[in-house]
């Protein structure tokens, strides 16, 4: 039965639509890959690109398009909104079909061995692949980001599982990892007070008593003088996105404040939208069987 993982590098060049092109074509020319979005932000100065395939294939168009970030993105001179510590800063492993996490957890070591070895960057294991509890989020490893990672990895608990023991010049250090699905979404307030969002994002964040499976960052966004909430939702079947949707609507009510806008970064599973319509329409004895997507494809979806 045909295997099928899902990856989901992030980048940190989201300014230069050249270089983004250039570096998303390592994985289009990859034979058995099927690029399924790719999207950036000046502001985070940040690129996330979404593709599924064999695991053979998805490490190789992984580590072509590591290769060509690191060619093209030299952190000495990047600026942006979002904590970054290498230029290709994390490489998420998915399993979506006939895949386990365990498999998943040694393709990771695969591509994590090779990007140490062939492009000198060393690598940290996180989330399922982590080897140490304190690794396994990744805020934890990238705190410090870049320009603090070179004192960082002086010290014996902050060695990377392969790899050199400071970060290459220019490329800094990656995190490479298996996990569960993720949906990385975004708030936007109408208000350019940075400080307001921090405390909405405080509210919400599991590690601050919010909900537990919601990590969240408060950024500015200067092209629009608005302030964002950007979370990532590691578990949207136990913390769904209305629940946290409205928390913030009601943080913000706090402050004087309002919601304009929220925006999805990649893709969702079409469950976590479901849920979403089924909880504000109050739909009555719905399931997802009801989904015309579902009865049509089936477990293709």
């Amino acid at each position: 039965m045909k295997k099928l993982i899902e990856c989901i590098p992030n980048f940190s060049e989201g300014r230069d639509k050249e270089k983004i092109e250039r570096i998303v074509d390592e994985i289009r020319k990859q034979n058995g890959i099927k690029l399924l979005n790719y999207s950036y932000d000046k502001d985070h100065n940040r690129s996330v690109v979404t593709f599924v395939g064999e695991p053979e294939e998805v490490i190789e168009a992984a580590f072509n398009s590591c290769k060509k970030a690191c060619e093209l993105i030299d952190l000495r001179i990047h600026k942006g909104e979002h904590p970054r510590m290498g230029a290709t800063d994390v490489i998420p492993l998915v399993p979506i079909k006939n895949v386990t996490m365990q498999e998943c957890i040694e393709y990771s070591k695969t591509l994590a061995k090779r990007i140490a070895e062939e492009l000198n960057i060393p690598v940290f294991l996180y989330e399922k692949s982590a080897m140490t509890p304190e690794r396994e989020d990744l805020s934890n490893i990238r705190k410090g980001e870049f320009e603090g990672m070179f004192e960082k990895m002086k010290k014996e608990e902050w060695k990377p599982d392969y790899g050199q023991d400071k970060p290459h010049e220019s490329a800094g250090v990656t995190a490479v990892g298996a996990r569960m699905p993720l949906i990385a979404f975004n708030i936007n307030l109408n208000t350019n007070n940075i400080e307001v969002a921090k405390k909405i994002a405080k509210a919400v964040r599991g590690k601050s008593g919010g909900f537990k499976y919601c990590k969240s960052l408060a950024f500015e966004i200067k092209e629009r003088n608005i302030v964002q909430v950007s979370m990532n939702m590691v578990d949207y079947t136990k913390t769904p996105l209305y629940r946290v949707f409205q928390v913030i609507e009601n943080e913000a009510n706090r402050y004087g404040v309002s919601v304009i806008g929220s925006e999805i970064v990649g893709l969702i599973p079409l469950n976590a939208i479901a849920d979403i319509a089924d909880y504000f329409l109050k739909l009555e004895n719905f399931n997802y069987d009801q989904i015309l997507e579902n009865q049509i494809y089936g477990d293709e979806l």
